[in-house]
């Protein structure tokens, strides 16, 4: 029942250990600063240790804006356990008595919150839920877990419907139990999630960055874990999430981060061709061409001694490495074997040479010689470069994997001067790292996270794939939300690509999205993703939804605009990106202050309640109000533009306002609904 009128004394015995808690936290924060790294025996030990000094004040930092607890549990299900339990977001404990005064959402026992149900307790007897309003407590409910069927909750309701501003907020309070099945997954199970908008695809995927962390701390800590979104105004966005959490050490970035931003664009077509999996025979192949048959022996002068290897027994030791190794350490090997035998030699001949004499043999001009004619040391950038500017060498490193018509459309029209000079697209940067990889082994992280995953190539999918080959990821997307040309159409794919046995978990249930906005937009999915059934909201939506057919569409959008700032929550106009100028500056001359995203995730230099957003840039956002402009210019805007626009019609979480000129695109045909605007 809900609980917690202002003179209340249940309310007021919670608010008063709310402030015993934040008393205690603050005692923890300043033991923290109160140590010391001058212990340290040396000066790299010393910065080590500040390091992670510095790591335990930053993660025991209280927000103001977050509260410190959220939910308790009474009942204790069995000896050792207390029969009160206040879970929160991070650790807290009485210095004095060591005594918990609020448990880390992610211990074990904690788990009981968000699992125990009136069908398993799993032997505890009450759950209660706490209402905040800027930090301050200002109500709780409880559910008696006896097995009495009750509605839904009106606290964990108005949290998930609460306004949002600023950057994504961490769901601790409102973990669902399949979403904390996800989370709680074991660090050696790569967990994929197909996501429909609004069902937390991304927050599981961050909560369990955070829940992994806790309990393989030692471990991770070693590895590292990555965080890898689709772009910059992602990355913003989700930002503030795991610091919430109390992790401060866990690095984002996108793909371009990782590979390397371009420097030129390229066409779709061409792009799609070199993301296609087969490039990777390709470009193994295109390497080891570099390996050239020896046709001489070997001649090594000691001193007064000459030793010699056949040619024949030069051309045994290149066959046994080629392909065998990776291109650099066989190069290395190569040159040690042909040292090892002639030191073998030297032995023969009744001399003792040892370890030093190998290596200097090894380093022989004589050995270099035949190692630069043999084996010769390159670079990716140029294998790649030989490979798009030479049609003779394109035909045989790609013979049975391209077919000519493929061939042609990866050289390149106006070769550049130089692998120096050439400028890489963005499908270049995974080729190259393929080809670094055959090189040199690419370090493995303890755990990846990859969001929007549908969106990647094969050929990028796999580079995320060496950087978890040791290790585990978790994947995160939505097949309907896929807007590139080369977009997967199957999660096995995506896991196969990235090397990964993973299981496939699908939310399907939304949280965040009204019902009739989401029904609105599902009517897309026969035409993106035909495989995916409709998803469903919690929320009915009732009035989230106005779409209308207008005679002017500055004036409707500055009308729209002006109505949505009225309410609170963020605001985003959604425009094809060619618009976006255009909007914006139409929006100044209404006198409506507005900033304008971009790809960095970062306003124009404004602090404006209203930002004006590209459609390619939406992706992964969500505000309260979303008004959409022309959508059938955004869907016609690109090869799947379908899909780009299922993506921004589903970035409402209170409500959606579409705004078009002409007529809708085919896939949306039906009657305009009219919210108080003019009807189609």
């Amino acid at each position: 029942m809900p609980g917690g009128t202002h003179d209340d004394p249940e309310l007021a015995a919670e608010r008063a250990y709310l402030t015993d808690a934040r008393a205690a936290l603050r005692r923890m924060r300043e033991h923290a600063e109160a140590q010391s790294a001058d212990t340290a025996a040396d000066w790299v030990s010393r910065q080590f240790l500040e390091s992670l000094l510095d790591e335990r004040v930053a993660a025991l930092a209280d927000r103001p804006d977050a509260p410190l607890f959220f939910g308790r549990m009474d009942g204790a299900p069995g000896p050792g356990v207390p029969g009160t339990l206040y879970i929160g977001r991070r650790h807290v404990h009485d210095g004095a008595e060591g005594r918990p005064l609020v448990l880390d959402w992610r211990a074990p026992v904690a788990r009981a919150f968000y699992q125990a149900g009136p069908g398993d307790p799993l032997g505890w007897t009450r759950r209660r839920r706490f209402g905040f309003q800027g930090g301050a407590l200002t109500a709780f409910e409880d559910e008696p877990l006896d097995g009495r069927a009750l509605g839904p909750s009106a606290i964990l309701t108005a949290e998930i419907e609460r306004p949002r501003t600023g950057p994504m907020r961490d769901i601790v309070a409102t973990i669902q139990p399949e979403q904390d099945a996800l989370v709680r997954a074991d660090l050696t199970v790569t967990v994929c999630v197909q996501g429909a908008p609004g069902t937390g695809k991304t927050a599981v995927g961050l909560h369990r960055a955070a829940y992994l962390l806790f309990a393989h701390r030692e471990r991770l800590a070693r590895s590292g874990v990555l965080i890898v979104g689709p772009n910059r105004a992602f990355l913003a966005y989700i930002a503030a999430v795991l610091p919430a959490l109390g992790e401060v050490s866990v690095e984002q970035a996108t793909v371009d981060d990782l590979l390397g931003a371009p420097a030129a664009a390229e066409d779709a077509a061409t792009a799609a061709l070199k993301g296609d999996a087969r490039m990777a025979d390709v470009l193994r192949r295109a390497l080891w061409l570099h390996v050239r048959k020896p046709e001489d022996g070997l001649l090594v002068t000691r001193g007064v001694n000459r030793y010699r290897l056949a040619d024949h027994e030069v051309r045994e030791i290149a066959a046994a490495l080629r392909g065998t190794v990776r291109y650099g350490n066989g190069r290395a090997m190569f040159a040690q074997r042909l040292a090892h035998q002639i030191l073998v030699r030297m032995e023969r001949r009744g001399e003792a040479p040892d370890d030093r004499v190998q290596d200097q043999v090894a380093r022989s001009r004589p050995v270099k010689e035949l190692l630069d004619r043999v084996w010769p040391k390159v670079t990716p950038e140029q294998v790649l470069y030989r490979l798009l500017s030479d049609a003779d060498f394109l035909a045989d490193a790609a013979r049975g994997a391209l077919d000519p018509a493929e061939q042609a459309a990866l050289l390149w029209t106006k070769p550049y001067r130089s692998h120096r000079s050439a400028k890489w697209t963005r499908a270049d940067r995974a080729l190259l790292d393929e080809l670094a990889d055959l090189t040199e082994r690419t370090p493995s992280l303890g755990h990846l996270v990859a969001d929007e995953a549908q969106d990647l190539s094969p050929m990028q999918l796999r580079a995320l794939g060496r950087r978890c080959a040791n290790g585990s990821a978790t994947v995160l997307g939505d097949l309907a939300q896929g807007t590139t040309p080369w977009s997967a159409r199957s999660w096995k794919e995506v896991l196969e690509h990235l090397g990964q046995d993973g299981e496939v978990a699908e939310l399907a249930t939304g949280f965040r999205v009204p019902g009739t906005v989401l029904d609105f937009a599902a009517r897309l999915l026969p035409h993106v993703a035909p495989g995916l059934a409709a998803p469903r909201s919690l929320r009915a939506g009732a009035g989230a939804l106005a779409v209308r057919r207008v005679p002017d569409l500055a004036a409707a959008v500055a009308r729209a605009a002006a109505e949505a700032l009225e309410r609170p929550g963020s605001v985003a106009l959604i425009a094809p990106d060619a618009a976006v100028a255009g909007h914006a500056a139409a929006l100044a001359a209404a006198g409506i202050a507005r900033g304008v995203l971009g790809p960095d995730g970062a306003p124009d230099g404004t602090d404006a309640r209203l930002l004006v957003v590209p459609a390619t840039v939406a992706k992964g956002l969500e505000y309260d109000h979303v008004i959409v402009a022309e959508p059938a210019a955004i869907a016609a805007a690109e090869e799947r533009g379908l899909a780009r626009l299922y993506v921004v019609l589903t970035r409402a979480v209170s409500t959606l306002t579409v705004l078009h000129t002409g007529g809708l695109p085919a896939a949306l045909a039906g009657r305009d609904v009219d919210a108080g605007g003019p009807g189609s």
